[in-house]
C-alpha cells in the first residue's frame, strides 16, 4: 500500500511540474501577439542581445512559467560562451541571464 501511495504522489508531482512550465503551442502565438499578451519577438530578441553584445541567437521558446509567459533565448557570445536569457514576454523585462553550461 505504501508503494502505491508513493507512486501516486510521484505521478501527481510530475504532472504538476509539467503544468508549471509548458511550451506555448505555435497555433496560440498569433493570438497572443495580437492581444498584446506578448511583445513582438524581434523586440524580445533585441532585449536579449542587448545583454550580450555581438552574440548570436541559437534558439528561442515561449512558455508558461508559474502563470507568466516567458520568452527564453539561448545565445552564444563572441567568445563562444553560451547564455540563457529569460524575459517577461509581455514587458520585455529580463527575468534571468545566466551562463549555460
Amino acid at each position: 500500500m505504501k508503494t502505491l501511495t508513493a507512486l501516486f504522489a510521484a505521478t501527481a508531482l510530475t504532472l504538476t511540474a509539467g503544468l508549471a512550465q509548458a511550451d506555448v503551442r505555435p497555433d496560440q502565438i498569433e493570438g497572443l501577439l495580437k492581444s498584446g499578451a506578448v511583445k513582438p519577438f524581434d523586440q524580445l530578441n533585441a532585449a536579449a542581445l542587448a545583454k550580450h553584445a555581438g552574440a548570436s541567437i541559437n534558439d528561442t521558446e515561449l512558455e508558461h512559467e508559474n502563470g507568466v509567459l516567458v520568452y527564453g533565448v539561448d545565445l552564444t557570445d563572441t567568445a563562444g560562451k553560451k547564455f540563457e536569457v529569460k524575459l517577461d514576454a509581455k514587458t520585455g523585462a529580463v527575468l534571468e541571464d545566466k551562463l549555460d553550461n
